[in-house]
């Protein structure tokens, strides 16, 4: 199985920036990665979003998640990185996505008991996690030849999971910021794009998905 070499983001001092978040692509010309990211490009220009989703015929599955997880987070990255300066420990003191749904932040080893913080804190708790599961070699193989390890659909299925509650905060509590921005065209389409990319390979539970259910379904809608 061919590997992936991941995008990571710039660190500053050893650890994240709390302001801005810069990823970088890291995906080197003329490999078999690059090729299938440029695809998925190609694809999405196309503007068919349940086509530009679907496994590229004789393509590797864990291959074809792997660099569309990596995307995915680099998009919410830099989605997130817009309104960072809008999302504050006093204003956002907790980690929702409307007033029903309120997110406890646990990775199961540095911190296995579920704790209650902010939501820039749970952000970057979330994102720093991320980057350490995409720079897992063991995970997340780079090298040509590597397998995938048997638990990785189940590690891609936990980090698109978490990502996508960075969207449903952003679309609850910081929508009016994203339109003032105009950046909500961008969202949208990077959301979407997302949400036919988990459906397509049945990657979240619907239940994750419920803070954001009417416009999941809005989106599709339009497309059936």
């Amino acid at each position: 199985v061919k590997g992936l070499t991941r995008n990571v983001f710039s660190l500053v001092s050893g650890s994240r920036s709390s302001k801005t978040f810069k990823p970088k692509k890291n995906i080197p010309e003329g490999s078999h990665q690059y090729e299938l990211l440029k695809h998925a490009e190609a694809t999405l220009g196309s503007g068919n979003l349940r086509q530009a989703v679907m496994l590229p015929e004789g393509e590797d599955l864990n291959e074809w998640i792997a660099v569309n997880t990596v995307d995915f987070f680099n998009q919410i990255n830099m989605l997130y990185g817009t309104i960072t300066e809008f999302c504050t420990e006093a204003s956002c003191p907790v980690m929702s996505a409307g007033p029903r749904y309120e997110y406890h932040w646990a990775d199961g080893t540095n911190i296995k008991k579920p704790i209650k913080c902010s939501a820039p804190k749970y952000i970057d708790y979330l994102m720093t996690w991320v980057q350490d599961q995409l720079d897992d070699e063991t995970l997340f193989p780079s090298k040509i030849g590597v397998p995938f390890p048997k638990n990785f659909m189940s590690v891609a299925k936990t980090i698109l999971k978490r990502l996508f509650r960075v969207y449903a905060h952003i679309y609850h509590q910081h929508f009016d910021s994203v339109m003032r921005l105009q950046e909500e065209a961008h969202l949208n389409t990077s959301f979407k794009h997302f949400i036919f990319f988990v459906q397509e390979f049945n990657l979240i539970d619907r239940r994750e998905l419920a803070p954001l259910q009417e416009l999941i379904e809005k989106l599709g809608s339009k497309d059936r």
